[in-house]
């Protein structure tokens, strides 16, 4: 974002801000809705605004249209981390849960700083646009993937489908 409109206080404010306010009201929209009858076809989604909006910061060069992407990157954020939540809840056997909750919370807190140890000294030599896009690209293929694998889509069926057609 610096090197595209420039280390501005106000712009890396307003495009946290865009991101937040997503979020709140993804988790509104989430909560309102509930999601597709089956959690992978919502988690897919999800995956798939998300991966377009990566995209899209790798293209945009009007900071208000990358504002407007940021929010609506914020809004499927909760759209991917409710089901998935859920699922987990409804799939793991309750002696286990707090150990797969314990190693989901490992990882998520160790992906930031691992992930900026690569792409931050990699955005030297690779333009982060094109790192964007090609992020932005691989999550829409695996969004696709994951929403027509036909385990995962019977896991995400509710339950008393056996054949997780919803």
């Amino acid at each position: 974002m610096t090197r595209s409109f420039g280390n501005d206080v106000w712009r890396l404010t307003a495009i946290e801000i865009a991101f937040a306010v997503g979020m709140m009201i993804g988790g509104g929209v989430i909560a309102f809705w509930g999601g597709f009858k089956n959690r992978i076809h919502t988690l897919a989604f999800s995956g798939i605004v998300f991966g377009v909006c990566s995209v899209a910061l790798g293209v945009v060069g009007i900071f208000w249209i990358y504002l407007f992407v940021m929010f609506i990157g914020g809004v499927s954020m909760p759209l991917f981390n409710t089901p998935a939540t859920v699922l987990l809840q409804e799939k793991v056997e309750e002696n286990y849960l707090g150990r797969v909750f314990g190693v989901m919370g490992m990882i998520s807190t160790s992906v930031m700083p691992l992930s900026m140890l690569v792409f931050g000294p990699l955005a030297d030599y690779i333009r982060i646009e094109w790192m964007l896009l090609l992020s932005g690209v691989i999550m829409v293929i695996m969004s696709i993937v994951l929403r027509y694998h036909k385990v995962l889509e019977k896991a995400g069926a509710p339950a008393g489908d056996a054949e997780g057609k919803t």
